[in-house]
């Protein structure tokens, strides 16, 4: 038992009761870590550990200890989670440990009864558990109540760090703890934690902004790194003998092979009778896997186990799926990014990932979802493209999907490389926002004083005083603000209609989505209504429409056999630079790694030999006959789109059309007016003069992305589109590097 110890003799007897009870041999790590660190001295903590290390844990025994020891006289933790439903869950573990230690622990969140929160409001104590979301609430309408709430508050807890860094979700906590500590007088010590930090110490700078707190990143042996990883790979509708083998682990006889695909049909194979996880990366092919489980089951006469969860499914059918999977019977859910962040669902036997993630960072924590309880995580990833025909262009006959994925398995085996925290540097959006916020939580203030408080919070450091000027004259002209005659600003009717609605309180977009529902029960929502006796596909089922109430969004529906496709528009993630320079290195280099299946190791054979003889690992502009070529430049999303903007700046000089391309892997486009060499010139130029990307963003565009951007004004959002989605200066080193392999 771990007696002896500092830290544990430091804990009351409940927790080392607890401890005992639990079967410990020892603590682990990461326990002892956070327990120094917090018991030692007064600093900010970022707690960096892998997923399902009892990171939670680690950090609420010092925190107990020290509520147990010294009560404080309202609440003394505050908890922010991104998710109400990693709320509900995440104490469930320690359960047992809260009740023994009679400190009161509080959900707060828009699901949570009113009875519940008027509670802790009659006698503030303990533990709070809260969104984002209800936390904004609070500052705006129980600001004069802060102080007596809020007045012994020690520790903030942010879980799941690295979805909140760089995010106007994360950036907006940043302003609601600002403000809050602006109140107390004081700002309580802030806890981060996370599987997935990418750089430690850029993080720990994110999570201090404002705090006056120096943040310690303890270091401790976390011990080998085991996975059990496999990648294969397959032709969409092939008929190859070679690929439609069932895996070695199927012991049924395998169906007609013309029944489904062989790559579908391995899929189900890999989560036939056990209990897993199936990530895709968008929405409608998370639709389209589940309804091909249930139609594969219904085939074999096997139980339809298959659940499905995202974020256009009601509450309630997440929420079975939840549970189901934290049940010990057999179950299946196929899932977005929903499903990647912390909530404890059992034991899972495998994670089934559906092409490649987009990230390192969405590897690990889908990896880290399976495995738990001493088994080490295992993932397959199956990879699907068309067969390519004879006349195929050379850019599609790379599978970029399977070169992505051993592309970020590899940089994180040899370098541990997680991407770093994102940083928005103009982030409008929230600064229209937190206006209206402190505005509203004030009442009123001069222009000046109101400017002082808004832009003096962390998110906001670069934002110039003569942008925030213009945003301001902006809502006055729109009526979210209005001048009184003493000249001092308060909330007008534009903005008193905002803050009127709930959805205010949330920094990302609301959902105009229509709702979904066969009788009473509600099924999700989807974005455009199909007309009356049209079917489409949603939480893994076909519908057909019955009837339509377009005033108030509703699509009554029943449901029908068979399999659809749907289509929801959206951005499924940007990719690092890393990524792509270590693609072309697996292109380039003659490894054969360990975790590829035979036909994933024949196709990425194929497509060295085609990269080999095309010349595209010497040369990244490549002429593919007549007027076209394509560009291959090995950039992450913000300067691979720069680099296509400067290419088509040049649209008009040099005869540029039909300018195509795919993720950002390549660009292909047709030159009329010149040649590929005397375009690269050009472009090595203006990249020698360093590339202005304010130039690269039309005097037409209004680039609306985040939910308050209908309401800036169009000169600030093209200057925010430049500074934040757009790289010049890696775009221009990677011209230049270019430019020197023809010299």
């Amino acid at each position: 038992m771990p007696q002896g110890t500092p830290v544990f003799d430091r804990f009351p007897e409940f927790i080392r009761e607890f401890i005992y009870s639990r079967g410990w041999e020892s603590l682990r790590a990461v326990q002892v870590a956070a327990a120094e660190t917090l018991f030692g001295n007064d600093h900010n903590l970022l707690l960096c550990s892998s997923t399902a290390s009892g990171k939670t844990e680690a950090v609420f025994f010092p925190i107990l200890t020290d509520l147990w020891e010294n009560p404080p006289q309202s609440i003394g933790a505050l908890y922010i989670a991104p998710l109400k439903s990693l709320i509900n869950d995440q104490f469930y573990r320690i359960g047992e440990l809260l009740e023994q230690s009679g400190i009161p622990v509080t959900h707060w969140h828009g699901d949570v009864a009113g009875s519940h929160k008027k509670k802790l409001l009659e006698r503030p104590r303990g533990i709070l558990q809260i969104t984002p979301e209800s936390l904004e609430s609070m500052l705006i309408n129980r600001n004069n109540d802060l102080v007596r709430l809020f007045c012994d508050l020690r520790y903030v807890v942010l879980d799941e760090i690295h979805t909140l860094t760089g995010s106007d979700r994360g950036n907006q906590i940043l302003c609601q703890l600002a403000r809050l500590g602006r109140l107390l007088g004081r700002h309580p010590r802030r806890i981060g934690l996370s599987a997935t930090v990418g750089d430690p110490p850029q993080a720990a700078a994110w999570l201090s902004a404002g705090s006056g707190r120096q943040t310690d990143i303890p270091a401790f042996d976390e011990g080998r790194l085991r996975w059990r990883l496999g990648m294969e790979h397959f032709y969409v509708q092939n008929t190859r003998e070679e690929q439609a083998r069932e895996p070695k682990e199927q012991t049924e006889p395998a169906p007609p092979a013309a029944t489904f695909d062989a790559g579908y049909s391995f899929m189900y194979d890999c989560v036939h009778d056990r209990r897993a996880l199936v990530f895709a990366n968008s929405r409608e092919e998370t639709e389209y896997l589940c309804a091909t489980f249930r139609q594969i089951a219904r085939t074999r006469g096997d139980p339809d186990v298959f659940l499905i969860h995202h974020g256009n499914l009601s509450a309630s059918i997440r929420e079975e799926a939840e549970l189901k999977m934290k049940e010990d019977a057999l179950a299946v859910t196929c899932a977005t990014v929903t499903m990647e962040l912390g909530i404890d669902i059992g034991r899972l036997e495998r994670v089934l990932q559906s092409q490649s993630p987009n990230s390192v960072m969405s590897f690990l924590q889908r990896l880290g979802r399976s495995g738990r309880r001493g088994q080490p995580p295992e993932m397959m990833m199956v990879f699907r493209e068309e067969d390519p025909l004879p006349n195929t262009p050379l850019p599609h006959l790379i599978p970029w999907e399977l070169l992505k994925a051993v592309a970020i398995v590899q940089l994180y085996r040899e370098e541990r490389f997680i991407e770093p925290p994102a940083r928005r540097r103009l982030p409008f959006s929230l600064l229209f926002h937190q206006t209206l916020s402190v505005l509203a939580a004030s009442g009123e203030l001069t222009a000046r004083r109101l400017a002082e408080r808004v832009l003096s919070l962390p998110p906001f450091g670069d934002v110039p005083r003569e942008d925030y000027k213009t945003l301001l004259l902006s809502m006055l002209n729109n009526d979210f603000l209005e001048m009184t005659e003493e000249k001092t600003l308060i909330v007008g009717l534009a903005g008193e209609r905002l803050l009127r609605s709930f959805k205010f309180y949330a920094v990302f977009k609301d959902s105009e989505d229509y709702t979904v529902r066969c009788g009473s029960d509600e099924i999700g929502t989807i974005t455009t209504p199909p007309p009356v006796g049209d079917r489409f596909a949603l939480a893994g089922r076909v519908w057909e429409v019955e009837e339509l109430d377009i005033q108030r969004k509703l699509i009554y529906v029943r449901g029908v056999e068979g399999k659809m496709e749907v289509s929801w528009p959206g951005d499924y993630g940007e990719v690092h630079t890393r990524i792509a320079e270590r693609m072309k290195q697996v292109l380039s280099e003659d490894t054969v790694y360990p975790y590829l299946k035979p036909n994933a190791q024949r196709r990425l054979e194929v497509a060295r030999h085609v990269a080999r003889n095309t010349g595209i690992l010497q040369h990244s502009l490549v002429h593919l006959g007549g007027y076209s070529w394509c560009l291959f430049p090995w950039l992450g999303t913000r300067s691979f789109r720069t680099v296509r903007r400067l290419i088509q700046s040049q649209a008009k000089r040099f005869g540029i059309t039909g300018v195509e391309y795919e993720g950002c892997y390549f660009i292909s486009f047709k030159i009329s007016g010149g040649s590929g060499a005397d375009l690269l010139s050009t472009l090595a130029e203006l990249a020698q003069e360093g590339i202005d990307t304010g130039a690269l963003v039309g005097s037409a565009e209004i680039p609306v992305f985040d939910k308050y951007d209908d309401y800036i004004p169009a000169d600030l959002l093209r200057h925010a589109y430049a500074v934040d989605r757009l790289n010049g200066a890696e775009a221009g080193k990677r011209i230049l590097e270019i430019s020197a392999e023809y010299t």
